[in-house]
């Protein structure tokens, strides 16, 4: 697809350079499984993978089946581990395509246990422990009664044990961290002594990973730093702090082109509810994209845009295909030129928690929200 008025450019070597980066901090001899879920966190899911595996992720996870399933048919090898929930009534596609999946309800692993009877072949699962993030988990109190399921039937398979940090990112105190990973080695501890001996044992995301080598255990789901995104500002200042040398670089530049440019009177009303109007005779650059495709609408005369290597201010709202923004005093401009919505242009720079922050909100879902109709262009 030729892209004409919003596209993706995602930077391969930028993507490389971080898994690369993470390979590093864990060695050689650790599972490295970095997150593609939320069409690889907005940045292109069949893009970004391959890219990945060429650069030595070893496994790939995704949050839904119908994503482990594009994956599938687009000709990925590695193992594909589900995080999210798949309906009872998909478990056999889960069992027929080999995925990895996690397991934490009874009755899931009790589907489980009929199919790989009634299909003859296994399932490997990723039995998710309740360590004090309350989502998905088995407590600890009902973790016999799980054990005991997986002991009646052999080929449903307890591969891993895993957890997920609740408050690792948004702080630079590590003690809910550390009491949550007690609980995981505690209960880790009660899984071997009921005769299992789970092959992987993983709990690391991206700031654990950045932070902490004593959570990598022998998998790491590094998740947003390797989009060349910190988890936080916290995770950014700590890890600097402790003396990292890590460079995370941004992978996503959001791109769209000048669809008109128009001369607009003083105090004239720019767009819907007329929410701005000029105190001088202003030039406005008509871009072909808005909230439809993912440029938040609170971003309405706030945000800003890159037009050759200059900050233009978005003017008026931000409607659901087209936004305004103002280029007076920028005589360059011209129709079609190109305009970077997010990303670097020149010296200037629009990053994603910038962005984040003019409308209240993560870097994560600056990202995710993008949408999955816009074309993603991997380029070097």
């Amino acid at each position: 697809m030729n892209p004409t008025l919003s596209w993706l450019e995602i930077s391969r070597s930028a993507l490389q350079h971080n898994l690369r980066t993470f390979r590093e901090l864990i060695g050689n001899e650790r599972v490295l499984c970095p997150a593609i879920k939320g069409n690889a966190y907005g940045h292109g899911l069949k893009e970004c993978a391959p890219v990945l595996v060429e650069a030595g992720a070893n496994w790939l996870c995704v949050n839904a089946l119908f994503e482990a399933m594009e994956l599938r048919a687009s000709g990925c090898e590695v193992p594909i581990y589900i995080m999210g929930y798949v309906p009872l009534n998909e478990l056999n596609i889960v069992v027929e395509n080999g995925f990895r999946m996690v397991a934490y309800n009874r009755e899931t692993l009790e589907r489980l246990r009929d199919i790989c009877r009634q299909l003859q072949m296994p399932i490997y699962t990723h039995l998710k422990l309740e360590t004090g993030n309350n989502r998905q988990g088995v407590l600890e109190t009902d973790l016999d009664a799980i054990l005991e399921i997986y002991k009646s039937e052999p080929m449903v398979i307890l591969e891993g044990t895993a957890t997920h940090f609740a408050n690792i990112e948004d702080t630079t105190d590590p003690s809910y961290a550390r009491f949550q990973k007690e609980n995981f080695d505690r209960m880790n501890k009660k899984i071997i002594q009921a005769g299992f001996t789970p092959k992987y044992v993983h709990c690391a995301n991206t700031a654990s990973t950045l932070l902490y080598p004593e959570m990598y255990e022998n998998m790491v789901r590094v998740g947003i730093g390797t989009y060349g995104l910190w988890p936080s500002n916290e995770t950014f200042v700590s890890s600097h702090h402790m003396g990292a040398k890590v460079e995370l670089k941004p992978v996503l530049t959001w791109k769209t082109r000048v669809a008109q440019l128009k001369k607009v009177p003083a105090n004239a009303a720019i767009g819907y509810g007329g929410t701005y109007r000029p105190r001088y005779d202003s030039v406005i650059a008509v871009l072909p994209v808005g909230y439809y495709d993912g440029y938040d609408r609170k971003l309405s005369n706030i945000g800003h845009v890159l037009i050759n290597g200059k900050r233009a201010p978005v003017r008026g709202r931000v409607c659901m295909n087209i936004m305004m923004v103002d280029v007076t005093g920028m005589p360059e401009v011209a129709l079609e030129d190109e305009v970077v919505l997010l990303g670097r242009q020149g010296d200037e720079n629009v990053s994603a928690e910038q962005m984040a922050r003019w409308v209240d909100t993560i870097n994560y879902e600056v990202t995710t929200r993008i949408n999955e109709r816009l074309p993603r262009v991997v380029v070097e």
